[in-house]
C-alpha cells in the first residue's frame, strides 16, 4: 500500500514525528535530538524561549526555521485570553500562522480546559491561524473542535510528561475513525513501543517531548522514536492478522510424516 502524504493545512511533511524543544540541557542537545530524530517540524513554547532577543541564546541559532517547521505553541496559558494574546505575539514576531493551542485547566494535572480551547480555536480560525489543537480523548469535544476550524486533533496519551503511554486504546481509536483532520497524539509517550502503539492505531502522527528531552541518552531516544513512528505506520499499513483466541497451525495438515 502506498501511504498518504502527512499533511496539514495544505502544508506537507516528510516525517510524522513532531518534536518538543523543551526540557534539553542546552540547545546543543536539542538540536542533535531533532537531527536525529528526523523531524521537520518543532513544538516552540512562546512563552518560555527566546526567539526575539538577539543579545541572548536563541532557539533560531541552533534549529534554522528555515529548514525545520516552527509550530508556536501556548505552553504554560490557563484562559483564551492568554492563548490567544501569546500566538498574537508569535504571529508578529515569526509570520507563524500554522499554531498548536494548549489551553490548561490545573496546574497538578495540566488537563487541558476544553471549554477555553473551544472558544480559542473559534476566535484564532477567525483571525486566520491555522489551528492544532491539544484536547482530551473526548469524540464530541474533537468534532466540535473541527466544527470551529482546527486543522488537527492532538488528543493527550496521558497526562503531560507523565510518560504512561496510550492509557484509552479505545477513545483514540474511535477519534481516528471518526475525524476527518489528522490525529495527531500528543502528551503521555515514555517510550518507542508507545509510539508504535499511537501509529498502529492509525494515528496520522505523534508529538513527543519528555520522553526524548528526559531520557538518559536523548540522542538515542530520538533515533528509536523514529524508527518507531515509521514502525508503527508500515504496521498499520500492511493490515494485521485478525485476532484469535485459538491457536491456528501455520503448517499444513496433508501429507504429514
Amino acid at each position: 500500500m502506498i501511504d498518504k502524504k502527512f499533511k496539514i493545512a495544505n502544508k506537507i511533511f516528510k516525517s510524522r514525528l513532531i518534536v518538543g524543544t523543551g526540557k534539553y540541557k542546552n540547545f546543543n542537545e536539542c538540536a542533535n535530538a531533532i537531527k536525529t530524530s528526523g523531524a521537520d517540524m518543532v513544538t516552540v513554547a512562546v512563552r518560555r524561549v527566546n526567539i526575539s532577543n538577539k543579545n541572548k541564546a536563541r532557539l533560531m541559532d541552533y534549529i534554522d526555521p528555515k529548514k525545520i517547521t516552527y509550530l508556536p505553541n501556548t505552553a504554560g496559558c490557563f484562559t483564551a485570553h492568554e492563548a490567544i494574546r501569546t500566538l498574537r505575539l508569535a504571529r508578529e514576531i515569526g509570520d507563524w500562522k500554522l499554531v498548536k493551542l494548549e489551553v490548561l485547566g490545573d496546574k497538578k494535572n495540566l488537563f487541558p480546559e476544553m471549554i477555553e480551547t473551544l472558544r480559542s480555536t473559534e476566535l484564532l480560525t477567525k483571525e486566520g491561524f491555522k489551528v492544532m489543537v491539544y484536547c482530551n480523548d473526548d469524540l464530541l469535544m474533537a468534532k466540535r473542535l473541527v466544527n470551529a476550524g482546527a486543522v488537527a486533533i492532538m488528543p493527550l496519551a496521558a497526562p503531560i510528561g507523565s510518560g504512561l503511554g496510550i492509557l484509552n486504546k479505545v477513545n483514540i481509536k474511535i477519534i481516528r475513525n471518526e475525524i476527518k483532520v489528522p490525529v495527531i497524539i500528543d502528551a503521555g509517550i515514555g517510550e518507542a513501543s508507545d509510539a508504535v502503539e499511537a501509529m498502529e492505531l492509525g494515528c496520522d502522527g505523534v508529538l513527543i517531548n519528555t520522553a526524548i528531552a528526559k531520557a538518559k541518552n536523548p540522542i538515542l531516544m530520538a533515533e528509536a522514536m523514529r524508527h518507531a513512528v515509521i514502525s508503527g505506520r508500515k504496521s498499520f499499513l500492511s493490515g494485521r492478522v485478525k485476532p484469535n483466541i485459538l491457536g491456528e497451525r501455520s503448517s499444513p495438515q496433508k501429507g504429514i510424516i
